[in-house]
């Protein structure tokens, strides 16, 4: 009977061992597919591409509308006891901006969930967001040049401007002015991508071992 459970409980720490890596999305509206369908929005265009690209993956996004920097870092412990992701991908702080909050507080906040999610022993990637200029030049500026910081001190990856390449192009949004429509979203995913995949490629050379 012993020896049966010691058996039982080998196989448990197998499968756990090989169980899926997952990667952790935490992001805002826009990571969240806000005004889309499902499966329009880019992070469900990146679970089909990993479904392509690095099969075995799942992909956990736990994005939340109107979500700041400390509603993200508040959920954050909680999110990486309960999934145990190899790579946390951190998209948040235009809601921040939004409010005018002060930008030490959002480096502090991006900081913190960096530092733990690579704790925990995630790879990480930070999501760069811009503001328009009508908040005034010294905080716009201020704000963008804060996610390179942070990616800096955190060692992690960084995709400098999730817009890049719409946020000049009033047909991309919807009618608000600031959700991306979904034609627009493999332009997100396309640059997310290429700072992505090699942590996925690394997270998941390492899971196989």
């Amino acid at each position: 009977m012993l020896r049966r459970i010691l058996g039982i409980l080998l196989l448990a720490v197998a499968g756990a061992a090989h169980a899926s890596p997952t990667l952790l999305v935490v992001g805002d509206s826009i990571s969240a597919g806000y005004g889309l369908d499902n499966g329009q929005g880019w992070v469900a265009l990146l679970s089909a591409r990993m479904a392509r690209d690095f099969p075995g993956w799942r992909v956990d996004n736990a994005s939340v509308s109107g979500d700041t920097t400390a509603g993200g870092l508040a959920r954050l412990p909680a999110l990486l006891r309960q999934r145990r992701p190899a790579v946390v991908v951190v998209e948040l702080g235009g809601n921040d901006a939004l409010r005018g909050l002060a930008l030490s507080h959002t480096r502090d906040n991006l900081t913190r969930m960096l530092e733990l999610a690579r704790r925990a022993g995630a790879r990480t990637l930070l999501v760069g967001m811009q503001i328009p200029p009508n908040y005034g030049p010294v905080y716009t500026q201020r704000f963008a040049a804060l996610y390179p910081e942070v990616a800096r001190s955190t060692g992690s990856a960084l995709v400098p401007f999730l817009l890049a390449g719409i946020a000049e192009h009033r047909d991309a949004f919807q009618p608000d002015g600031i959700h991306p429509t979904a034609a627009a979203q493999p332009t997100l995913l396309a640059n997310v991508w290429p700072r992505l995949a090699p942590l996925l490629r690394a997270a998941g050379a390492e899971h196989a071992r």
